[in-house]
């Protein structure tokens, strides 16, 4: 963890883990803020915090409190989407990454699928396969 950075909220990492470990081939680690759950060595979804300023200018939030958020792989159409919804939506850092607020308004069916289709996105095809069914 870096130091001085604020840690996400324990209790919105354990549900975003609750999706996240049942997806084939998926484990959770410590990232180095945050964490994450990767699929091999490539990241799927990872939750952090972000500090006062990151979320006042991201948000809009300015009475000082700290917001979690996981980030997520998504691409296309569908990350042009997620991201024009705008919050609890929030387009991110790079062009296949969006971050999602976590809080007592989210839809954690939704965000399921949104965890699932990032898996989706990185893991092998094999994995894939076996997430399907036969």
């Amino acid at each position: 963890m870096v130091r001085g950075r604020p840690e996400p909220d324990p209790q919105l990492v354990a549900r975003v883990a609750e999706v996240a470990l049942t997806l084939p081939g998926a484990h959770e680690e410590d990232a180095w803020t945050g964490v994450r759950w990767r699929v091999r060595q490539r990241t799927f979804a990872h939750v952090v915090a972000l500090h006062h300023a990151d979320a006042v200018r991201r948000l809009g939030i300015t009475d000082g409190r700290t917001v979690t958020v996981v980030t997520l792989r998504s691409a296309g159409e569908e990350r042009a989407a997620l991201a024009a919804i705008g919050p609890p939506f929030l387009a991110s850092w790079a062009d296949d990454v969006v971050a999602v607020v976590l809080d007592d308004d989210t839809d954690w069916d939704e965000l399921g699928a949104v965890v699932t289709e990032s898996f989706r996105l990185l893991a092998p095809r094999r994995l894939v396969r076996e997430l399907d069914g036969p």
